[in-house]
């Protein structure tokens, strides 16, 4: 199934008031899909108490599939990128470097980008895990992911595409790219996450918003050196010697110890 269409603003007079046709329409919006009652204002004190339970489980799930995962890399961009294009052959070149690293690959799970991310580690040898979503229309897992968690809330898959990895890489995107990299950014502005690397590759489509990041830099919206936390570049060799230099010396990744599961709580290894 196809992305349903972006809804329209509805037209409403300066007088027009709400009727009682508008508040079913979204009551049964809300029916639809009942996450969607988190972001529609009050609730009933039982579906909070409902809600918080979905998501300290969404949580959970989450931690549990990649809490064996290894040092990992997260990979971002569009679900939209077509096999054999550019930007795909970039994200597959930058999944495979990244897994040739000892890094675990991980994205979003679905198609495009994510796809060759994954495909990238899959044919290096590596590991490859998809933390994908549940959405209102399908987004299959791609072939490529050896493991893979589908969250309920873009919030907590958030958490868990951030919470496990070292660096991050983002390649051409929409929305949901630049909010998962701006996200990313501002964890490391403010100190909850350490100063991991940021990759941004893509630089004929990201140029004119690392041209608008200075721009915030010189109106002191940011701080002048926050631009710095973003590696710009489309040369897969200078992504890995950032890498290597960022994320696994200044780590010491390859001394850092895995936990090993435990069966009797039903935990196992990629």
């Amino acid at each position: 199934m196809s992305s349903p269409e972006c809804p329209k603003l509805p037209e409403v007079g300066a007088e027009q008031k709400i009727t009682e046709k508008d508040v079913r329409e979204q009551e049964i919006f809300e029916l639809e899909n009942p996450d969607r009652s988190l972001l529609s204002g009050p609730s009933s004190r039982l579906h909070n108490l409902s809600t918080i339970f979905h998501v300290a489980m969404d949580l959970l799930r989450g931690f549990r599939a990649l809490h064996f995962a290894g040092p990992c890399v997260t990979i971002f961009g569009s679900a939209r990128t077509r096999p054999g294009s550019r930007y795909y052959e970039m994200a597959k070149n930058m999944g495979a470097a990244s897994a040739r690293l000892g890094f675990t690959v991980v994205t979003g799970g679905g198609p495009g980008i994510m796809q060759a991310a994954n495909q990238g580690a899959f044919e290096a040898g590596g590991r490859s895990i998809g933390v994908n979503i549940e959405l209102p229309f399908e987004q299959a897992l791609n072939p490529y992911v050896q493991g893979s968690v589908t969250m309920r809330y873009f919030f907590t898959r958030k958490v868990v595409l951030v919470k496990y990895s070292y660096a991050f890489i983002v390649l051409p995107g929409g929305a949901g790219t630049m909010d998962e990299m701006f996200e990313t950014m501002t964890l490391i502005q403010t100190g909850k996450l350490k100063v991991f690397p940021i990759v941004l590759m893509g630089k004929d489509y990201w140029q004119p918003l690392m041209d608008f990041v200075y721009r915030m830099a010189e109106e002191g919206t940011i701080n002048p050196d926050d631009p710095e936390l973003i590696f710009f570049t489309d040369d897969v060799e200078d992504a890995v010697a950032h890498l290597q230099r960022h994320a696994v010396r200044q780590f010491g990744l390859r001394r850092k110890k895995h936990p090993h599961p435990i069966k009797m709580l039903g935990e196992k290894a990629l």
